[in-house]
């Protein structure tokens, strides 16, 4: 279990002396609210009468399945703690989260940061000098793919490379030996990575149009630096000529038309034929550019 700060202690002693449980008991199910979203838990512990399940709106099941009494003291603990980490929003996260490891690697941590709002009256102050409610948790160390992109929708590891796919961001993190790289997945509905095992040992996916290799993806950053991209060369007219007056009052400039002779369009007009001939061109395609072409003559 995550480690609670200060203000996280003294809010499960609050809950626990109100709701009539155990400080241990407030915390397993706290984490079993977390897990579900704020919404609802699966939860275990002797103190609930083993495993059981709540769902917001009135819903709660326990192992003892008669003892509405426990029912309700469940209830009401889980409402407390859902009311607890509403304050909290950095505790929630929407859409589903996997993680995988292969390779005998560790898996991706997946790791939440909790900078969000707190309990009761414990204050601390943001970059604005505003006072905020104090974290539950104590704050975890920055994830591998850095502060700009929040929770992953899957994370894993494969021979040394790891990755966090982020699915509503369109987002796709790799870090291989220590460097981050950041891609754009496009409109890729991501279902799943691979890693060749020989070669080159590049990385893979599978989305709607089949397996994709990762390298063929825009890079937004390396290390959280935006790639160079070299300038646009300056535009310089070509086939410019000067031309001055008699008297040299006035200057003026002409760009002749750059033009295909006589051959090339001719050559062109015979792989155009030959693209038609193969149905790769329709009729009406290659009779526009067989037009376009002959109007140049």
């Amino acid at each position: 279990m995550r480690q609670l700060s200060p203000a996280g202690q003294q809010a499960i002693a609050d809950i626990a002396q109100r709701q009539g449980f155990s400080q241990d008991a407030v915390a397993s199910m706290l984490e079993s609210v977390i897990n579900g979203n704020g919404s609802m838990a699966q939860f275990n512990h002797p103190e609930f009468s083993g495993s059981g399940q709540w769902m917001r709106g009135g819903m709660t099941m326990v192992s003892d399945m008669f003892n509405n009494y426990l029912k309700g003291r469940v209830d009401g603990l889980c409402s407390a703690l859902s009311n607890l980490i509403a304050n909290q929003p950095d505790l929630v996260r929407s859409g589903s989260f996997q993680s995988q490891s292969q390779g005998g690697q560790s898996q991706g941590s997946g790791q939440q940061q909790f900078n969000g709002s707190g309990y009761g009256n414990s204050q601390s102050q943001n970059g604005n000098g505003q006072n905020s409610p104090a974290s539950l948790f104590v704050p975890a160390p920055p994830d591998w793919w850095g502060t700009d992109l929040r929770y992953p929708n899957s994370t894993g590891a494969q021979n040394g490379a790891r990755y966090a796919y982020f699915a509503q961001a369109r987002r796709l993190a790799i870090e291989v030996h220590g460097r981050v790289t950041v891609y754009d997945t496009l409109d890729h509905q991501i279902g799943g990575f691979g890693q060749q095992q020989s070669g080159s040992g590049s990385i893979s996916f599978s989305s709607q149009y089949g397996l994709i290799d990762v390298a063929s993806l825009p890079v937004i950053s390396v290390d959280g630096m935006a790639p160079y991209v070299p300038p646009a060369p300056a535009y310089a007219p070509q086939n410019s000529s000067f031309n001055s007056s008699s008297n040299g009052s006035s200057n003026s400039y002409s760009n002749a038309p750059q033009t295909s002779s006589q051959e090339d369009v001719f050559a062109t007009i015979e792989k155009l034929s030959q693209l038609h001939a193969k149905g790769i061109l329709s009729n009406d395609e290659y009779q526009s550019k067989k037009a376009e072409l002959i109007g140049r003559l």
